[in-house]
């Protein structure tokens, strides 16, 4: 027996009522009744379709760490660090530019960002966008540099909530292309002139998997004390890339 449209549709209704609401009032001050209320169902209804906020919030947030996690992976592929970079910095921006209410809930309510996994795996892309973004064999200030780029995409999609999608974007890229510059990886420290820059696996990229042996390798040495930093210099990969061996 086929499901009326109207009950096909009805899962959508409320995440949507929920994403405004939470958006707009903050999750913690949004009550199931409320979310009943604005999808005009009864809240015995919602509770068919969703068992708590916690649920609702969850189905809301993965798509937005799915897809940023997609396109991190996807500029760790490109050949060389520029084409690395940008299409690291496009994607994240692209990203919180479709799933805009939903990193106004976020932001609202910052308590949410430290919750799991929700947390981890915000810190893991975040690691992973700070990486792509400065490039192999950078010092520490074009580090910093690349660190504040990650840092400044997602808050102008949230203050600038009225300004047009395409503005904003441009907007927001030229303002990292001013801040980063010319940012030159350059060759590996200590390294004597025409030395080659370090190696990013086949395609430019940092190499974004481990063998078997290497996991529990990482594994224990996170185990004896060993930071993430530390380890991912190691293995020549990314913390993200550790964050993921642990995780799983």
């Amino acid at each position: 027996m086929s499901v009326p449209r109207a009950t096909q549709a009805t899962p959508q209704r409320i995440l949507a009522a929920a994403r405004t609401l939470f958006a707009a009032r903050g999750y913690r001050a949004t009550s199931m009744q409320a979310i009943a209320d604005q999808v005009g169902i009864t809240k015995a209804a919602l509770y068919y379709h969703f068992t708590s906020k916690d649920e609702l919030l969850q189905h809301l947030t993965l798509p937005l760490l799915d897809e940023l996690e997609g396109v991190l992976n996807e500029a760790e592929t490109q050949d060389g660090p520029d084409a690395v970079r940008w299409r690291a910095i496009e994607g994240y921006v692209d990203v919180h530019l479709r799933h805009r209410e939903t990193l106004s809930m976020l932001v609202r309510d910052m308590t949410l960002l430290v919750q799991a996994p929700v947390a981890e795996r915000f810190r893991a892309a975040i690691a992973l966008a700070n990486d792509l973004v400065s490039g192999p064999g950078c010092d520490l200030e074009q580090r910093v540099r690349a660190c504040q780029v990650v840092a400044g995409l997602a808050d102008p999609v949230v203050l600038f909530r009225d300004v047009p999608v395409d503005r904003l974007r441009r907007l927001i890229l030229d303002g990292a292309r001013s801040l980063l510059g010319d940012l030159d990886p350059g060759p590996l420290p200590g390294a004597g002139p025409g030395s080659p820059r370090r190696p990013r696996g086949r395609s430019g990229g940092r190499p974004a998997a481990l063998s078997d042996e290497q996991v529990a390798q990482v594994r224990r040495m996170h185990a004896s004390g060993r930071g993430a930093e530390e380890i991912a210099d190691r293995f020549g990969v990314s913390r993200a890339t550790i964050y993921r061996c642990l995780k799983n």
